[in-house]
């Protein structure tokens, strides 16, 4: 299937190329141009007008970025007035026209703006590069919230599971490929060839990355996988140089010790959950000896949130460092009621359970940075994950082992010059 979608993939670019002849630049300015393609009406002329405009937004700076991003939100955004008396018409005589005059004055010209610019083959890889600028540079930029909900909620449809492509990624995968693990691992840094080497090319280890059709060369997530007897409790464990590989069939356990979102354009468009559970599905079909799928994850807020609370930690105190670490996973909430931990949140919203906590899990200069050195193990068990998804999502119920509820409940949180 993955070959049969590249293939139908690139004969569909190379058809439009050929149909598309190649058009001479046009002078007008380009929000100017951006108008006139959600007027156009002609299929070719509003391709030659879309691909001025990716190229032509690609060479611009910043600033002029960010002056495109602002006239498009402003200039392209609803009309309140349109909106109150289409719904208004719809509320008095509902019928198949009255709704669609409501969804088209709903619907801002920005969007139909951005479907336009995606006809242009390669154009989608284009747009969640856009998005990216869009989010670093109106970080503080109210206005463009709007115009960035615009984005998130075509790539929603754009990116949903049904377009996704799983790939393993192995040590014989085109070097492009593996060049771009290395750029994007984002949890535990790939310091070298030869460390990528040992987390793909042993029996006992995997990764599998999500593509979408559109973008094959680029992944959108990716997982990487130690087939363990046991539950480890160090990241160190698992990625030393003079481990000894075992036969994949000999595993009774998949850890999921990384995963790293790869492309800052699709922040929010979430494919998490999809890829764990679809690779977990597999490799249970693969290896019959697998029974336990957990993870081996970060606590990026840890120290954070015990620094704000004004409590001491140290990590050569593993057994305090444990207690505050799963106080804080169970009992540290934003105010939405919501894990203040953004792991935490991520693995519980899929349906895991917070299942143990290690001291002394990650030593790295960022480990013990972020968390202490401490880590835990989100466990997923499959017969239950739907209904631990909906727990949280309804009433935001966290599920954890016996042992991580005791060693919440003996933290202390007498600042330590007061003990």
């Amino acid at each position: 299937m993955t070959l049969l979608a590249d293939l139908l993939n690139t004969v569909f670019e190379r058809r439009h190329r050929r149909e598309t002849p190649a058009a001479a630049e046009d002078g007008r300015p380009l929000t100017e141009l951006a108008r006139a393609l959600v007027g156009s009406a002609g299929e070719t002329s509003g391709l030659a007008l879309a691909r001025e405009i990716l190229t032509r937004f690609a060479a611009l700076d910043d600033d002029a970025k960010l002056t495109f991003f602002h006239d498009i939100a402003a200039t392209m955004n609803i009309d309140p007035e349109a909106v109150r008396t289409t719904l208004d018409e719809y509320e008095r005589n509902p019928s198949k026209e009255s709704y669609r005059a409501f969804t088209v004055a709903a619907e801002p010209a920005r969007q139909e703006l951005i479907r336009r610019l995606n006809r242009v083959p390669g154009a989608t890889e284009i747009l969640v590069n856009m998005r990216a600028d869009l989010l670093r540079l109106g970080r503080n930029e109210p206005e463009l919230q709007a115009l960035d909900l615009d984005l998130r909620h075509l790539f929603a449809s754009w990116f949903n599971r049904g377009f996704l492509v799983l790939r393993p990624i192995s040590w014989e995968s085109p070097a492009h490929i593996l060049e771009k693990i290395i750029a994007y691992e984002a949890v535990h840094a790939i310091d070298s060839w030869d460390d990528l080497r040992r987390r793909l090319e042993p029996a006992d280890r995997r990764c599998f990355a999500f593509f979408h059709p559109s973008m094959p060369d680029e992944p959108l997530i990716f997982v990487e996988v130690a087939l363990t007897k046991g539950i480890p409790g160090s990241v160190q464990t698992l990625l030393a140089e003079d481990r000894a590989a075992m036969p994949a069939e000999e595993a009774d356990t998949a850890v999921f010790y990384s995963i790293s979102n790869c492309q800052a354009g699709l922040a929010s468009i979430s494919f998490g959950n999809s890829l764990i559970k679809q690779v977990a599905a597999d490799l249970s079909s693969e290896l019959s000896g697998l029974n336990t799928f957990v993870t081996l994850s970060p606590i990026p807020g840890l120290t954070t949130w015990l620094q704000k609370e004004g409590i001491d930690w140290d990590v050569d105190a593993p057994d305090a460092m444990r207690a505050q670490a799963a106080h804080y996973l169970l009992n540290a909430k934003s105010r939405g009621g919501l894990p203040f931990d953004p792991v935490a949140r991520f693995h519980l919203g899929n349906g895991a359970i917070v299942h143990a906590v290690h001291a002394d899990a990650d030593i790295s200069d960022k480990g013990r940075a972020q968390s202490g050195g401490t880590m835990v193990n989100y466990l997923y068990d499959l017969s239950k994950v739907a209904q631990n998804h909906e727990n949280f999502a309804n009433t935001r119920q966290i599920v954890a082992s016996t042992e991580v509820e005791a060693l919440a409940n003996s933290f202390d949180k007498t600042p330590k010059q007061e003990r």
